[in-house]
């Protein structure tokens, strides 16, 4: 075959390896990459609100050289037609991580926990129950390198989730385990169940408290909080999940803030202000510095953007089974630091 017939064969699979690829790339997702970039956030929130399935979209953005901006479009409350308000409360999810690491972190630098102790110690009676327990450590919990199966992929879970660790656990009970400890990567929230409940064991109380004092306080977050029992209702945007006709705002999944909130922690996160002494050293060793968060009704997404010194956080109130609106809220918040940048560059 001549060389110029190769290139020929060569071109023609391409051709057909992207028209094949993209029969598996929903179009909407596709319009939303290549539409042109609008001049600002709220167009873009506005965009995405008009365009596509979100009911409802905050936006905070901190760039370090300007005045923190506020940003909403859709609704807060669809059924009540309450317009989207930049200062609702909002489910955070799995950023609250983030908050449990430091707290991992502060307990650790004062000695009260062991990264090198493993769930066996931590919990005897685990042993036999958790595969590898023996070898799974604090560390590679936090860093979900643990193997460990993850309970909230169980069937139907978040249809009937689960109300206490005991019953969480016991959705894992004697399954084996995905990988050896420290071997693989695969995010489980079976491992911040357990170190959560470490927190609790070794602290007497409930961690949430620990963070208030070491961290929520010291920075003047008055607007974060453990629970659905601790606030206002009416202060909580809702959160619709596609082809579920309710709202979902009173399903208690854990911590709330504002979008400005989660903006301040994570600035004091990424310059280091929230930590003392060692503390800073030994959280970067064992976790990131952004997070995003799924719950159904609610997707949130916390970044801090180095080279424009800016920091974004993101809450879209609305989900989907297949999560084409997770796919589609990436790209939108890719877009959103596009212009912010290029804002910057002007």
């Amino acid at each position: 075959m001549t060389k110029k017939r190769t290139k020929q064969m060569l071109k023609l699979l391409f051709i057909l390896a992207s028209i094949f690829s993209l029969t598996f790339v929903p179009w909407t997702l596709v319009k939303a990459w290549g539409l042109p970039l609008p001049n600002s956030v709220q167009e873009q929130l506005d965009e995405a609100i008009t365009n596509y399935d979100f009911e409802g979209m905050i936006v905070y953005v901190d760039q370090s050289d300007q005045e923190p901006q506020y940003f909403a479009s859709g609704w807060h409350n669809r059924e009540s037609k309450i317009p989207a308000k930049p200062e609702a409360l909002f489910k955070i999810a799995s950023i609250s991580k983030l908050y449990d690491a430091v707290a991992v972190t502060k307990l650790v630098s004062n000695g009260r926990l062991s990264l090198d102790k493993t769930v066996a110690d931590y919990f005897p009676e685990l042993v036999g129950v958790i595969d590898n327990a023996e070898k799974i450590t604090l560390r590679v919990m936090i860093q979900h390198k643990s193997g460990m199966p993850n309970f909230t992929d169980a069937p139907n879970f978040w249809a009937n989730p689960t109300e206490n660790f005991d019953e969480s656990i016991a959705l894992i009970k004697g399954k084996p385990a995905n990988f050896e400890p420290g071997e693989g990567y695969e995010y489980c929230n079976t491992n911040y169940l357990l170190i959560n409940k470490i927190m609790d064991n070794v602290l007497g109380y409930k961690n949430f408290q620990y963070i208030q004092e070491k961290v929520l306080i010291p920075l003047n977050l008055n607007n974060t909080f453990g629970s659905l029992k601790e606030v206002n209702l009416e202060h909580v945007m809702s959160g619709y999940h596609v082809g579920h006709i309710d709202d979902l705002k009173t399903d208690d999944h854990g911590m709330l803030a504002t979008a400005e909130d989660v903006g301040i922690f994570l600035r004091a996160l990424n310059d280091g202000s929230v930590f003392d002494d060692d503390e800073q050293e030994i959280y970067s060793s064992i976790y990131q510095y952004e997070h995003s968060g799924w719950v159904p009704g609610y997707q949130s997404f916390a970044k801090y953007y180095k080279d424009i010194g800016a920091v974004i956080v993101a809450f879209y109130n609305t989900t989907d089974p297949k999560l084409y609106n997770w796919n589609l809220s990436e790209i939108i918040n890719k877009r959103m630091y596009k212009i912010l940048k290029k804002q910057k560059n002007e």
